[in-house]
């Protein structure tokens, strides 16, 4: 078990009436728990929020309304990470029909994965590898290997086929990259928003999953926190579907910290690890 000590911190200037919704609570699942956490919002005159449940359920939405002026909200918790560990070898890939219909939409090309593009290419580097977890890390290992990890190389509309031209890019664009030579391989793969610990400069990490044997499994290409030391917010087909923050309105974000430290750091790493 890991557990992680957790700190972030937005800052708004709010020009008018505007309706925010903040993905930054941690999730809630069999393998991930909450042993505290706390919810600070400041802001001009009365803002009251709530937490309100989305997707699955796992994943929270911090949700409320703000009137102009300075906003801030802080986010602390501590996490448990009691993460489902396997054997690598034993984790194999689903023939297509075998997948269950609720996962199948993580096969298909989304804005950001545009694995459709993907298909010649993915087949050729890793077409021939044995199908199942070695081959979607090696996937992973490719994407490490291959892209340079460049804060402000790319910007909210950069796609996958863009990242690869021109090699570089953040978290999310490393995840997505993995995530459509995946979904060209035929793997369902999605993208999950977190907490890591060890990223530089630290942030809201983006990273994927799998769905290998019978449940979805981490994978951080960036390679800087092992699977065991992420923490999970959200996750989606793309980093659309699990933005830190959507807002109605007109606001501009100040400021951004988020703190991430390991209170028992794990001595080992699992050869695959599960918190979905």
């Amino acid at each position: 078990m890991t557990q992680l000590k957790i700190c972030s911190h937005l800052t708004y200037s709010v020009s008018t009436p505007t309706s925010f919704a903040f993905s930054v609570i941690a999730a809630r699942t069999p393998f991930q728990s909450v042993a505290s956490e706390s919810i600070d919002v400041v802001t001009e005159g009365d803002a009251p929020w709530m937490l309100v449940p989305y997707g699955a359920g796992t994943h929270q939405l911090l949700r409320l309304s703000a009137e102009p002026g300075e906003l801030e909200i802080t986010y602390r918790a501590e996490v448990m990470l009691n993460g489902l560990s396997s054997e690598a070898t034993e984790l194999e890939e689903m023939a297509f029909a075998d997948v269950p219909a609720e996962i199948l939409p993580y096969l298909n090309p989304s804005r950001y994965c545009e694995s459709d593009k993907l298909g010649g290419f993915a087949h050729r580097e890793f077409g021939d590898l044995e199908p199942g977890h070695s081959r979607v890390q090696t996937v992973s290992d490719w994407v490490t290997d291959n892209l340079v990890y460049e804060p402000g190389s790319t910007n909210s509309s950069s796609s996958t086929t863009d990242v690869l031209l021109q090699r570089a890019g953040v978290c999310r664009d490393f995840a997505h990259v993995a995530i459509a030579l995946c979904r060209a391989l035929g793997i369902p793969a999605r993208y999950v928003s977190g907490y890591g610990v060890g990223v530089e400069p630290q942030d809201f990490h983006g990273f994927f999953e799998a769905y290998i044997g019978t449940d979805w499994y981490l994978f951080d290409p960036t390679g800087m926190a092992p699977a065991n030391t992420l923490a999970r917010i959200g996750y989606g087909r793309d980093a659309a579907d699990a933005p830190f923050a959507t807002l109605v309105g007109r606001a501009m974000l100040r400021s951004k910290t988020v703190e991430v430290e390991a209170i028992d750091p794990p001595s080992t790493e699992p050869e695959a690890m599960s918190t979905a």
